[in-house]
C-alpha cells in the first residue's frame, strides 16, 4: 500500500540586507500615534491631581460666571473678559506639564524601555504621542473660555469688542505645558528634574523682571500677559499684539515639540523643515509683539484722557446730557436713570438743572495703572467711569448729588462740613437698603462713627455726628423728608450750615459732640 505524500515547498527570497526596519513598513503609522495619544490623555485623566484640577479649573470659573463681582459683571467690558480668561488655566498647565513629564518616564522607571525595541513605532512617535496627549485638555480648555466668554457677551449691559487671539492664549498654555514635559523628559532623564526645574524657571522669570524692570518685549516673552488694573479702556485704545503673541505661542510650541523629536531620533527632513518654519514663525511673533506703544497709540489714549469730547458721543435725555465714548453709548440711559432719582428730591435750582454727565477715563498710563481721576472744573459736569453695576452705581450717584449741592465737582472736594448730610441722602435716598449701600460705600465698610464715601472723583467726607443724622434720614420714609429737603434748600446746602441745624430743618433729633456744632469738620 502506497502513500501519498503532498508537499508543499515555500520559496523564500534570500535576504539582500539592504531591507528597510520592520517598522517602517508599518501602513497605520499616524493612527498608532493616535491611538497611543488617546491611550495616554485617558491615563492623565485617570490621575488624580490633573482630574482634582481640571475640576477646580471647571467649578471656579462656573462660579466667577453665576456669582459675578459686587453686580459689576452685569456690565462686562468684552475687551478686558477676553484677557481674563488667561490666568485660571495656568494651574492646570502646571500639573499636566509635571503629570506628562512622569508619563514619558514611565517606562524607565518600570525598566521596560529595551522592550520598545521591537515595537514597530519609533521612540520619537511615542514622544509625539505624548504630546498630542494635552490636546483634548486644550480643546476643554477652549470650551470653557468660549463659554465664559459667550456668557458675558450675551448679558444686557456687555460693552465693548473681545480678541480671539486673547481667546487662545489660554488653550495654547495647555500645549506649550504638555511639549514642554515631553522636551524635559527626553533632554533630562530622570523624575527628580521636575522640581527644580520649575523653582529655576521661577527665579529665573523673577530676576529677569527685576533686572529689565518689566520691559515690553521682556515681558511678552512669558506665555500670559493678562495686564490689569486699569478702568476698561476703549478697544482702539488697548494695544496688545494678541495676534503676534499667538504666532509666537505657536512657533514656541511646535519648536520644542520638534526639539524633543529631534533628540528623541526623529532627524527626518520633514521634522527637520518643520522646525526651520517653526523657529522662523516664533522669531516673527518676538519681532511683532517686541515694539511697545506707538507713537499713535500714545496720542490716541493721552487725546482720549484729555479731551474726551472729541471721540465720544453725545445724547440727551430729560434735560442733561450724557456723554460717552462709542462703546458705551448703550449705558447713557442707566445713567439717566440713576440722574432722574437724583435730582428728583432735590430742590431750589438744582431740581431743574441741567448736568452734563461726561464719561472719563485715565488711559495715559497704560492698562495696569488705575490713577484717581481729577475732579471735573466745568459747572454741572459729572463724571462717569467705564465701571457700571454693583457698588459703581452709588458711587456715581455720590457724584451727581455733590454737583448738585455744591455746583461742581472740584468744589465738591471742598465739603467737610454739613452739606455731606444732604449729599448722602440726596445719593441713597431712593434706595430700596439704603443703610447697606450706606455700608458698601464707605471705605471702613460701617456705618458708625465717620468716614469717607466714593465718589467717581471726590469723596465725601462724613463725621460721626453727620453720620448719625445720615442714618435717621435713610431710616425715616422718603416721602416725608422730601418736602423738608425742597423747602429748605437754601439753608441745607450753605457752607456754614451746621449738623445740628440741617438735624432740626429736616426734623431728625440733633446729634450731640463737637461734630455737631463745628462748620469745618474734615480733620475730625
Amino acid at each position: 500500500m502506497s502513500e501519498l505524500v503532498t508537499r508543499t515547498v515555500v520559496e523564500e527570497a534570500a535576504p539582500t540586507g539592504v531591507e528597510p526596519p520592520a517598522r517602517d513598513l508599518h501602513p497605520n503609522r499616524t493612527r498608532a500615534v493616535i491611538a497611543l495619544a488617546r491611550f495616554e490623555a485617558r491615563e492623565l485623566l485617570m490621575q488624580i491631581p490633573v482630574l482634582v484640577f481640571l475640576l477646580l479649573y471647571v467649578a471656579y470659573t462656573g462660579w466667577g460666571m453665576f456669582n459675578g463681582r459686587e453686580g459689576m459683571d452685569d456690565y462686562p467690558a468684552l475687551q478686558d473678559v477676553d484677557r481674563s480668561t488667561q490666568g485660571a488655566p495656568l494651574l492646570l498647565a502646571l500639573v499636566l506639564f509635571v503629570s506628562i513629564n512622569r508619563a514619558v518616564l514611565r517606562s524607565r522607571r518600570h525598566g521596560t524601555d529595551q522592550h520598545f525595541d521591537v515595537l514597530v513605532m519609533e521612540p520619537w512617535r511615542r514622544s509625539l504621542a505624548h504630546a498630542l496627549s494635552a490636546v483634548p485638555f486644550a480643546v476643554l480648555t477652549a470650551l470653557v473660555v468660549g463659554f465664559e466668554f459667550i456668557w458675558a457677551a450675551l448679558k444686557p449691559g456687555a460693552v465693548g469688542h473681545g480678541s480671539v487671539a486673547e481667546l487662545l492664549v489660554g488653550p495654547l498654555s495647555i500645549l506649550l505645558a504638555g511639549v514642554l514635559g515631553v522636551l524635559v523628559a527626553r533632554s533630562i532623564p530622570f523624575a527628580f528634574v521636575v522640581p527644580p526645574f520649575i523653582i529655576g524657571m521661577y527665579v529665573i522669570t523673577t530676576l529677569v523682571s527685576a533686572s529689565t524692570q518689566g520691559t515690553h518685549w521682556v515681558r511678552w516673552l512669558a506665555p500670559v500677559v493678562t495686564e490689569e488694573g486699569a478702568h476698561p479702556l476703549p478697544s482702539d485704545l488697548l494695544g496688545r499684539p494678541a495676534a503676534w503673541h499667538v504666532l509666537y505661542l505657536v512657533g514656541l510650541i511646535v519648536l520644542l515639540l520638534c526639539l524633543a523629536l529631534l533628540i528623541n531620533g526623529g532627524r527626518t527632513p520633514r521634522i527637520k523643515a518643520i522646525t526651520v518654519l517653526a523657529l522662523a514663525a516664533m522669531a516673527q511673533g518676538i519681532a511683532g509683539q517686541a515694539p511697545g506703544d506707538s507713537a499713535a497709540l500714545i496720542a490716541a489714549r493721552a487725546k482720549a484722557s484729555a479731551t474726551p469730547e472729541k471721540v465720544q458721543t453725545c445724547v440727551t435725555h430729560e434735560r442733561s446730557t450724557y456723554c460717552a465714548y462709542p462703546e458705551w453709548t448703550g449705558q447713557t440711559a442707566d445713567w439717566a436713570e440713576v440722574v432722574q432719582r437724583v435730582q428728583s428730591l432735590a430742590g431750589g435750582p438744582a431740581a431743574a438743572e441741567r448736568l452734563t454727565v461726561r464719561q472719563r477715563v485715565n488711559a495715559s498710563y497704560g492698562l495696569e495703572s488705575d490713577s484717581a481721576l481729577d475732579p471735573a472744573k466745568a459747572p454741572g459736569a459729572v463724571t462717569v467711569t467705564t465701571r457700571w453695576g454693583g457698588n459703581r452705581i452709588p458711587e456715581f450717584a455720590v457724584g451727581v448729588a455733590s454737583v448738585l449741592v455744591t455746583g461742581d465737582e472740584t468744589s465738591s472736594g471742598e465739603v467737610c462740613d454739613a452739606r455731606a448730610v444732604i449729599i448722602m441722602w440726596l445719593a441713597l435716598g431712593s434706595e430700596s437698603h439704603p443703610l447697606t449701600v450706606l455700608r458698601h460705600l464707605r471705605i471702613d465698610d460701617s456705618i458708625d462713627g465717620g468716614g469717607v464715601a466714593l465718589a467717581p472723583t471726590n469723596p465725601v467726607s462724613m463725621n460721626a455726628a453727620q453720620t448719625e443724622v445720615i442714618k435717621k434720614l435713610l431710616r425715616k420714609p422718603r416721602y416725608s423728608v422730601i418736602p423738608k429737603v425742597k423747602a429748605h434748600w437754601a439753608e441745607l446746602t450753605s457752607p456754614t450750615a451746621t449738623t445740628a441745624q440741617v438735624a432740626e430743618l429736616l426734623g431728625v433729633r440733633a446729634p450731640t459732640g463737637p461734630g455737631a456744632l463745628n462748620v469745618k469738620t474734615c480733620e475730625e
